[in-house]
C-alpha cells in the first residue's frame, strides 16, 4: 500500500521509526532520485534526515524503488542490436547473414530456397549479449536542462494517506479502471470503519459495499435492483460493470437477507426500478437461484423483482415507453417520459434533437428541467459530444469498455448549430452552478489541454498517463524514442513494437518493424522473439528529419500471452537531443509510461502528429481485436489510418473548459510559473504538484483530476 500512493500520488507516507541522524541517507536518496528524473521536495529530505539511520535507508530504498517503476527503470532494458540504433542494419542483408552462417555452419554453401522461418536461426530473436556488453557500447547520457525533474513530496501518516486515496477513488465521479476498482476493493477492506462518503459511481458502490458485507457492515446507497445485481457480483469475484456474466457463488445467510432488503427498499422507495429488471432478466434468474426468495416473506417486493425476471409479472420500462411515443411521432410527450430518468434523457438527447422538427422547444424545455438532477459527469459527456455536432463527419467511432474500437459511417444529420448553442449553454450555466469557489487560483499552463477524464476506463495506469483524445505538445528534443517492455508469464510470448507512417491525409506512407527496419529515418531496434526474463524494443523516429506527417506506435501480439495474461507490459515514450548519447533507456529522458493491460491483440497507445506549431501527442488508449497469431502493422495498415483520421477530427472537452468555469467565480487567477512562492493557501490546478504551496492548500493534480468534474 505505501509502494501504491507514492506511485499514484507522489507523496510519501510518513516513516513512524526512531528519529536519529540520517542526513547522509537523505543526501544519498537526493542523488538517486535525481538519476532518475525525479527531486525529493525539502520536506522529504528533512524528515528523511531526521529518522535513524536504518530506518531512513528502508525508507529511501522503498521511495526509489517505486519511482524506478513508475517510469518503467525496474528492469533491465536491452535491445537485440547492442549499439542502437547506430548499429542497426539493412532488413534484408541482416536476414541473408543469418542464412549464410547457418548454411556454412551446416556446409551448405548454396542458397536456400523458398520460404525461411527465422526463429529457426539460434541468433534471431535471442540476445546475443549482455546488459553489460550493451552499456559498455553507449556513452553516457549528456545532462540537459530539458530532462524531465518530477517533484515527491512528503506525505501525511500512511493511516491518512490511505484514507484520503480511498476516499477519492470511492467519491470518483467517473468510473475507474479494473486496477483502480482493485485497489478500491483492497483499500476497503483496510479502511472498513472509514465512511467512504458519496459514491456517484454505481461500480465503484458495488466494491465498496462487498467490503461491508464481508466485515459484516450494511450496504449503503443502494437504490436500484440492478445496484443489488453489482453488488451479489462483486461478493462473487465477478464483473461489476456486468459486462462479463459471472457465475454466483453461494451466499452466506447473512449475506443472503442482506441481498434481499437491499432489493425491497429499492422497490419500497421506487417501483420505477422494476423497469430495469428485463434487461438483466436471465442474471436475475440465476441470482434468484442463490438467494431463495421464498424463505424471506417479509421482503414482499424483493420477490416482485425475480417475478418480473421469470416473466411472471409484466412492466414496461421507462425506455420501452418512450420508445413507443417515439414511434407514434410523439418526440416531445418521449421527452418529457424521459425527466423521470434525466441520464437516459442526456443520454438521447441527440436522437431526439434530430427528430423533433416542430417540437424541438419541447425537448429543449424537457432538458432544461431536468439539468439540475443530472451527474456532471454526463453533463460534460452531453456538451463533449454535441460540439462536435454541427457539421457532418465521415465516420464514427465507438470505443467500448474495453477500450476495442469500431468505425462505422456517419449517416446522422448535422444539428443546428443553434440548437447545439442552446443546449452547451444551459449545460455551461448548470456546471458554472456547481463549481466551488476558490479565493486564490493557480493554473498551470500545461493542464489545460488534457481532455476531461469523464471515465478511467479511457486511460491506463502508468506515470503522466493521460486520458483518451488529450493533445499535448512533445518538448524536450528532436528524437523521440519509443519503447516496449514485457515479460511471458507461462508460455513463449512474442510482443512486437512498430510505428506506422502516415501522410497529412492519414494515408500509408512507410513502416518501421521487423520485416522492415529502417524507413523515413525510423530506426527500430531488433525482434526479440521471446521473454521469460522480459524483453524491451525500441523505435527511434527523428523529428526534424522525418517526411511522415503522422507517426502511430502499436505493440502487437505476434505469439504467445495476451496483454492481460502476461506477467508484465508497457509502453513508453522518451525524448532527448541527439547529442545527449546515452543508453537506449534513460529514465530521466521518459515523458510517459503506460500499462498494457487490454483484451485486444493490438495495442495502440498513441499517435504524433505533426503541426504548424510542432509535433503533439494524442493519446488513444486503444486495443483492436487482431488475429489469434502473427498480427503485423501492414495488416493493420488500413483500420489504424481510417481510425486515427476520425479520432485526429474530434474535438476532445478540455480542462480548460472547467478552469474557465473555475476562474469566473475565483478572487484572483494567477498562471503558475517555476519560482513562483505564495504565502497564504491557494487552489492550484495541475499535472504535478510544485514544491512550496502553503500548508492548507488545495491540489489538484493529475491522479485527482477527476475532481474537477462536478458532482
Amino acid at each position: 500500500m505505501r509502494t501504491q500512493i507514492i506511485q499514484r500520488t507522489l507523496r510519501v507516507p510518513l516513516a513512524s521509526g526512531p528519529r536519529g541522524d540520517g542526513s547522509a541517507v537523505a543526501r544519498q536518496l537526493d542523488v538517486a532520485l535525481i538519476s532518475v528524473g525525479f527531486k525529493a521536495s525539502r520536506d522529504l529530505l528533512e524528515h528523511v534526515g531526521g529518522l535513524a539511520p536504518g530506518e531512513a535507508f528502508d525508507l529511501a530504498v522503498e521511495v526509489v524503488t517505486a519511482v524506478r517503476g513508475l517510469v518503467g527503470d525496474h528492469v533491465d532494458h536491452n535491445p537485440y542490436f547492442r549499439d542502437f540504433p547506430a548499429g542497426v542494419p539493412d532488413t534484408v542483408q541482416f536476414w541473408m547473414r543469418l542464412v549464410r552462417a547457418a548454411e556454412a555452419e551446416d556446409g551448405v554453401l548454396s542458397p536456400r530456397r523458398g520460404a525461411v522461418n527465422l526463429l529457426a536461426f539460434a541468433r534471431y530473436g535471442r540476445l546475443q549479449h549482455t546488459f553489460a556488453e550493451m552499456l559498455a557500447e553507449h556513452d553516457a547520457l549528456v545532462d540537459s536542462i530539458k530532462d524531465r525533474v518530477t517533484v515527491v513530496h512528503l506525505g501525511g501518516p500512511l493511516e491518512r494517506e490511505l484514507t484520503s486515496l480511498y476516499r477519492a477513488l470511492a467519491g470518483s465521479a467517473t468510473p475507474l479502471d479494473a486496477a483502480d476498482l482493485t485497489l478500491l476493493g483492497e483499500l476497503a477492506v483496510a479502511c472498513p470503519d472509514v465512511p467512504p462518503g458519496p459514491m456517484p459511481v454505481r461500480e465503484n458502490r458495488a466494491v465498496v459495499n462487498a467490503a461491508r458485507l464481508r466485515a459484516g457492515r450494511e450496504p449503503v446507497a443502494v437504490d436500484s435492483a440492478v445496484d443489488v445485481l453489482r453488488l451479489a457480483y462483486a461478493l462473487s469475484g465477478g464483473d461489476v460493470t456486468l459486462v462479463e456474466s459471472t457465475r454466483f457463488r453461494g451466499f452466506r445467510r447473512q449475506e443472503r437477507r442482506a441481498l434481499m432488503a437491499a432489493l425491497d427498499a429499492a422497490v419500497a422507495a421506487d417501483t420505477g426500478v422494476l423497469g430495469d429488471v428485463n434487461r438483466y432478466a436471465g442474471r436475475f434468474k440465476r441470482l434468484g437461484e442463490r438467494l431463495h426468495p421464498h424463505e424471506y416473506p417479509a421482503f414482499p417486493r424483493a420477490q416482485d423483482v425475480f417475478a418480473v425476471a421469470r416473466g411472471e409479472r409484466t412492466v414496461t420500462s421507462l425506455a420501452g415507453q418512450a420508445e413507443a411515443a417515439l414511434a407514434r411521432g410523439e418526440v416531445g410527450r418521449a421527452a418529457w417520459l424521459l425527466t423521470e430518468s434525466p441520464g437516459m434523457l442526456l443520454r438521447s438527447l441527440d436522437r431526439l434533437l434530430r427528430t423533433a422538427g416542430a417540437e424541438s422547444d419541447a425537448v429543449l424545455s424537457a432538458t432544461n428541467s431536468v439539468l439540475g438532477s443530472v451527474s456532471g459527469r454526463v453533463l460534460c459527456s452531453v456538451r463533449e459530444h454535441l460540439a462536435n455536432r454541427s457539421w457532418t463527419a465521415l465516420a464514427r467511432v465507438f470505443v467500448n469498455r474495453a477500450g476495442r474500437p469500431w468505425v462505422a459511417p456517419d449517416t446522422r444529420v448535422p444539428l443546428s448549430p443553434a440548437v447545439v448553442e442552446a443546449v452547451c449553454g444551459m449545460v455551461d450555466v448548470e456546471l458554472a452552478s456547481r463549481m466551488p469557489s476558490y479565493e486564490r487560483l493557480v493554473i498551470d499552463p500545461d493542464v489545460l489541454s488534457v481532455a476531461l477524464p469523464l471515465s478511467g476506463k479511457a486511460s491506463e495506469g502508468g506515470f503522466a498517463v493521460l486520458p483518451r483524445g488529450t493533445r499535448t505538445p512533445v518538448e524536450g528534443g528532436d528524437l523521440l524514442r519509443f519503447f516496449t517492455y514485457w515479460r511471458q508469464d507461462k508460455r513463449r510470448t512474442d510482443h512486437d513494437l512498430s510505428a506506422l507512417l502516415l501522410d497529412e491525409d492519414f494515408r500509408y506512407v512507410g513502416h518501421v518493424s521487423w520485416t522492415n527496419y529502417r524507413d523515413d529515418g525510423a530506426v527500430y531496434s531488433g525482434d526479440l522473439t521471446e521473454a521469460p526474463n522480459g524483453a524491451t524494443e525500441f523505435i527511434d523516429i527523428p523529428l526534424d528529419r522525418i517526411t511522415a506527417a503522422h507517426v502511430v506506435p502499436q505493440v502487437s501480439v505476434y505469439s504467445g500471452e495476451d496483454f492481460t495474461e502476461v506477467a508484465e507490459s508497457i509502453f513508453g515514450w522518451m525524448v532527448r537531443d541527439r547529442a545527449q548519447h546515452g543508453a537506449p533507456f534513460e529514465p530521466r529522458t521518459v515523458r510517459t509510461r503506460s500499462d498494457l493491460r487490454g483484451s485486444g491483440r493490438v495495442a495502440l497507445p498513441m499517435m504524433f502528429s505533426r503541426g504548424a506549431d510542432g509535433w503533439t501527442a494524442t493519446w488513444l488508449h486503444l486495443y483492436l481485436t487482431g488475429s489469434p497469431q502473427f498480427n503485423q502493422v501492414e495488416t493493420q495498415r488500413a483500420t489504424t489510418g481510417k481510425l486515427t483520421g476520425v479520432i485526429a477530427n474530434r474535438r476532445a472537452m478540455t480542462v480548460s473548459h472547467l478552469v474557465d468555469l473555475l476562474a469566473a467565480e475565483a478572487g484572483s487567477v494567477t498562471a503558475w510559473e517555476p519560482g513562483l512562492r505564495f504565502t497564504e493557501p491557494v487552489a492550484f490546478v495541475g499535472l504535478h504538484r510544485p514544491e512550496g504551496l502553503p500548508e492548507g492548500s488545495t491540489v489538484i493534480t493529475l491522479d485527482r483530476l477527476t475532481e474537477l468534474v462536478p458532482r
